[in-house]
């Protein structure tokens, strides 16, 4: 499968100008737990990056709707896999920038496209702990991916064992209290890959 093809089938790779590599994204509108905790007063989701600024241009808006209605499509992973090959070089990727997981089924074809590609590291950070947990039911993830929760609240606790039973690395938003170098490193991982390695535990973000 060329590129073409397989942009057809699921659209382009996104680049976010603060990573080191190349991601996926979706529209952040279809959000599963994020509608629900966007009206929530102290909410990370009610200051979402993703529902302003250029995720609301028109034309960054058809490509993510592109993205999120190709999800079903069965050739998707092999589209995904054919993408990430033949345009990722620097050894990782990010899931959703924008967006988050959609159902178990999502979340399985995402961790198959990292066994079919174990030289890739990856990134998903997801606030959908019951998805999340209900694919730990049946299935694991690959090494070379790293499922990270999102906390829920701004300058709040990461997910507790009850929403994290099997001790998936966490991430959360802070005003002062975090560990992310990007807000001191003009907004770009540069060589940081923390949130690639699931041996860190805890990631704390400057709230955007």
């Amino acid at each position: 499968m060329n590129i073409k093809e397989a942009e057809q089938i699921c659209g382009k790779l996104s680049k976010p100008s603060k990573m080191p590599c190349y991601g996926y994204s979706i529209p952040a509108s279809r959000c599963k737990i994020g509608a629900e905790m966007r009206n929530v007063p102290g909410s990370i989701c009610s200051k979402c990056y993703a529902l302003k600024g250029r995720y609301v241009f028109p034309v960054v808006q058809a490509a993510l709707e592109k993205r999120f209605q190709s999800l079903d499509n069965p050739d998707w992973v092999k589209a995904m896999v054919a993408l990430i090959k033949k345009k990722e070089k620097s050894g990782y990727f990010r899931w959703h920038d924008s967006g988050d997981l959609q159902s178990v089924k999502h979340l399985a074809n995402i961790a198959t496209v990292a066994r079919l590609m174990p030289d890739i590291k990856f990134w998903l950070p997801t606030r959908e702990y019951n998805i999340v947990k209900k694919y730990l039911l049946t299935y694991s993830f690959p090494d070379n991916l790293t499922v990270r929760l999102s906390g829920l609240y701004l300058d709040g606790k990461p997910p507790s064992y009850l929403q994290n039973p099997h001790g998936l690395p966490t991430s959360g938003a802070h005003k002062t209290d975090y560990n992310c170098l990007s807000s001191m490193q003009g907004d770009k991982c540069l060589d940081c890959r923390k949130c690639w390695d699931k041996n860190v535990s805890n990631i704390n973000y400057k709230q955007h």
